[in-house]
């Protein structure tokens, strides 16, 4: 059994993702860390899930078990975690967290000491050490070399502060009316607070979480409500976050989300116009759309591609010194600011963009015009590896030798292939569409 997938551990909470797993995972991740341990603590946070707390529970169990020191600061974001654990000094951080997931599933995210998420070969460490019965059983401690656990409720003041250095000191947001939809996950408290203390008019949307209604029917992934509520309320701009406020999605003032990718290029435009931007261009990922290649070249810059995942990007953009880079979903990473994708942060660089520049978000986040482009994701019954797909090259050949870009990937989280087309033509290209589809679905499903 794989541990890991693109994003930590992620499962189903109480069948694949157990308690038992947990307490063994932290238990092995503990051990990892113990061999680099500086201060002996480790940071414990987690969204609003129900499910969060068996696992942060039995993350605590497994982390004393083996000696550490363990910080619980509850409900906050992923980027918090990440920002807290360096921030703290702690050896390690450890978020709870299915993202975008709904409730049933849970995850756990590991940040090292730097607040920064671990690399592949750091995770295919912990996951030997998982597996090994007879290091596990060796690092359990007992009188008093086990560690103590205790909960700490005021660490989102120093978070809020990180935020609010962020955006611009003369700068202020008391002419701007904002509607956020917390997802009723980890931003609920964080993100309105944010705004209001930096002077917006704050309509929040889905902030009482009652650990079942998190990204139901709302937040980054479900953002009906929060466009609504922008023409209702004449905002000028909608943010809406996922349940653990490391995505943002935008909405303009015209109540019509932003395309991520269009997003991407009116911040790293609007950084290289105020000589924020670092490294000569942006960091995105394959599934981005081709315009958004050639709206950077006309600015001067470069597009990075990365693979999918905003580890992969935050990777590529410490390769080559770039200090903005972020994913077509709404991931957006601004490292002056952040060690991850951070919501927050993003949404306040865009409000910063619309209020320098006196243009409304309609105009001033969609600086170029996509080429068309189809994402489909595909339930299948198992993973079949691509390779071993009969027909699947020649497929792939026919719909190069027509001008259509593919991306074809499963995900890392679940039982989804994932089948991205982009063509010029959106005519051949939606056509294409269902032709792959019809292929995948009685080669994976049959």
């Amino acid at each position: 059994m794989k541990l890991f997938g693109t994003d930590g551990v992620r499962g189903e909470a109480g069948t694949f993702l157990s308690a038992q797993l947990a307490m063994r995972v932290a238990m092995a991740a503990g051990i990892y860390f113990k061999a680099h341990a500086k201060t002996n603590k480790i940071l414990v946070g987690k969204d609003t899930r129900r499910s969060g707390y068996m696992i942060e529970n039995a993350i605590v169990g497994g982390l004393t078990a083996i000696g550490y020191d363990v910080v619980q600061i509850g409900p906050m974001p992923t980027p918090a975690i990440a920002f807290l654990t360096e921030n703290m000094r702690c050896d390690a951080g450890i978020m709870i967290s299915a993202s975008h997931n709904s409730y049933e599933d849970n995850g756990i995210k590991f940040f090292d000491a730097s607040g920064d998420k671990l690399p592949h070969s750091v995770e295919e460490e912990i996951e030997k050490i998982y597996y090994d019965d007879e290091m596990i059983l060796e690092a359990q401690t007992k009188g008093k070399d086990i560690g103590k656990a205790k909960r700490i409720d005021d660490v989102i003041g120093r978070y809020i502060v990180q935020l609010k250095n962020s955006f611009p000191r003369d700068l202020s947001l008391k002419d701007m009316r904002i509607v956020l939809d917390a997802a009723n996950g980890a931003g609920y408290i964080v993100g309105p607070t944010v705004l209001e203390e930096l002077g917006a008019e704050v309509i929040v949307l889905h902030n009482k979480p009652d650990g079942f209604n998190i990204n139901d029917g709302c937040g980054a992934l479900h953002t009906k409500d929060v466009c609504d509520s922008v023409i209702k309320y004449r905002a000028d701009l909608g943010i809406a976050l996922d349940g653990d406020a490391d995505r943002v999605v935008i909405v303009d003032e015209k109540g019509v989300v932003v395309d991520g990718d269009q997003l991407l290029g009116a911040l790293g435009a609007f950084m290289h116009a105020n000589s924020l931007l670092k490294g000569g261009g942006i960091v995105s990922t394959v599934m981005s759309n081709k315009a958004l290649d050639d709206f950077m070249a006309e600015k001067g810059l470069k597009l990075w591609r990365s693979d999918v995942g905003d580890k992969n990007v935050l990777e590529l953009m410490k390769q080559e010194n770039i200090n903005f880079g972020g994913e077509q979903s709404g991931h957006v990473i601004i490292s002056d600011f952040a060690k991850t994708g951070d919501g927050l942060v993003s949404a306040l660089q865009v409000l910063a963009l619309l209020i320098k520049t006196g243009q409304k978000a309609s105009k001033a986040l969609r600086p170029f015009a996509l080429y068309p482009q189809k994402l489909v994701n595909i339930k299948v019954k198992t993973k079949k590896p691509l390779d071993e797909i009969e027909g699947l090259g020649a497929k792939l050949a026919e719909l190069e030798k027509n001008g259509v870009h593919h991306l074809v990937r499963y995900s890392g989280t679940e039982n989804k292939l994932r089948v991205l087309l982009e063509c010029k033509d959106a005519k051949k290209m939606n056509a294409h569409m269902d032709e792959i589809i019809e292929f995948f679905q009685k080669a994976l499903n049959a």
